[in-house]
């Protein structure tokens, strides 16, 4: 017998440490924008860009049909280059307590 909906999840994270999450029954050939539109996300965070979505971790695109059990996340785009902000780190930290230096065994070299 087929089911008559399936159940999702919709997840959006504000800003660090803040999570909303959504729980959606929908009908079986839902897609991700019609589960989007359902959860009121868009409405509540009108900063939320659309496009970037993925199910399960997974980049996705709106037109993607959904089953039963998908967790949708909605992606908030980066403030800061990756490569920048731990350029940036090790700079603060120093060469000497951070990443390969910060243990050195007696008589190794550098960075060993």
């Amino acid at each position: 017998m087929a089911e008559t909906t399936i159940e999702v999840l919709v997840l959006y994270s504000p800003a660090p440490r803040q999570v909303r999450e959504v729980t959606l029954r929908l009908a079986p050939s839902s897609t991700v924008m019609q589960a989007l539109q359902a959860s009121d996300l868009l409405q509540l965070f009108p900063d939320i860009d659309p496009h970037h979505v993925g199910v399960w971790g997974r980049k996705s695109s709106l037109t993607r049909n959904l089953r039963e059990g998908d967790r949708v996340e909605i992606y908030r785009s980066l403030r800061v280059e990756p490569k920048a902000a731990r350029r940036e780190r090790f700079v603060r930290q120093g060469a000497k307590t951070a990443g390969l230096f910060v243990k050195k065994r007696v008589g190794a070299k550098a960075g060993y």
